[in-house]
């Protein structure tokens, strides 16, 4: 059958939540365009009912990736990047049209982004190393303090790097052993959607990243103020929103991160690894007796 003669197949571009492709609980969709104006798809217009949704799934997947070795953490962050190399030509289209590239520069873009999810799955196991250690104490004791995961993280997006940003906001979270629930960018969302097809064949148990396309205020509004979302990233966040969603969030002692101006083609440093990171701290005795120092 000639071209000329088949169908045009459009693709469907669902949510990403608890590992599974729902469309969004309300059925509502939103039309997403290129730079140019041209339409693209219709992307799934997540509703509150659907940000409740990933709030359970995330909490859900926590326990088992909290606990995961951080070696077995930077295995699949590794996969993930694998998979998303023999998928690159279609998320090198989708970025230049989302962001109006060239495909050379989309190749970089989308090159930049596998790198970082590399870079980041060399963290796993080696983060512990420089926030925690042992500490100087007076008494027979040793003291030592070791990272653990917040828990359940909300992340807005940014607005305007739609992959690479995506990328660099979502893999130091899930690197460290959180769970996360990502608001893709309102305008360029197919990226991010199309992420969550990736990270369903990458190894990644389900509900550990759960990805919500629509309006970032709609949706991210009851997650701020959701009391079992630990913490939140308001990198997508203009100020005017930023400002609501903290004081949403204050309720219930939510950690934030406040929007940054961030290059996000540089070598990030740790500061999003530690940003979603508690520090935990054991004394323990070490059998010391009395003043003269003997010990057993």
């Amino acid at each position: 059958m000639s071209e000329q003669n088949r169908l045009s197949v459009f693709k469907t571009y669902k949510l990403y939540v608890g590992g599974k492709f729902p469309r969004s609980e309300s059925g509502r969709v939103y039309e997403v365009t290129d730079s140019k104006g041209k339409w693209l798809a219709n992307a799934p217009l997540s509703s509150r009912k659907d940000a409740r949704d990933a709030v359970v799934a995330a909490r859900k997947a926590f326990g088992g990736w909290s606990g995961a070795t951080a070696y077995n953490r930077g295995q699949i962050l590794y996969r993930i990047a694998e998979m998303l190399e023999g998928r690159k030509d279609q998320f090198v289209r989708e970025v230049a049209d989302a962001e109006g590239l060239s495909k050379s520069k989309a190749g970089a873009v989308v090159d930049a982004a596998i790198d970082r999810w590399v870079w980041y799955a060399g963290w796993t196991d080696k983060i512990a190393q420089v926030v925690g250690g042992g500490n100087p104490v007076a008494g027979p004791f040793f003291n030592l303090s070791s990272p653990e995961p917040t828990g359940v993280v909300t992340v807005l997006a940014p607005q305007e790097s739609s992959f690479l940003g995506l990328v660099s906001v979502i893999a130091p979270v899930i690197a460290t052993g959180n769970t996360v629930i990502v608001i893709a960018s309102e305008k360029f969302p197919l990226p991010a959607l199309s992420l969550g097809e990736v990270l369903a064949t990458s190894d990644l148990p389900g509900g550990v990243v759960n990805v919500l396309s629509g309006k970032t205020a709609e949706i991210a509004a009851p997650l701020a103020a959701h009391q079992d979302v630990n913490a939140i990233d308001l990198a997508g966040a203009d100020d005017v929103l930023a400002k609501e969603l903290e004081i949403a969030a204050a309720d219930n002692l939510k950690r934030v991160l406040r929007p940054q101006p961030v290059d996000y083609s540089e070598t990030p440093g740790i500061e999003r690894l530690t940003a979603f990171l508690e520090t935990k701290t054991v004394w323990h005795p070490t059998g010391s007796l009395g003043a003269s120092g003997s010990s057993y």
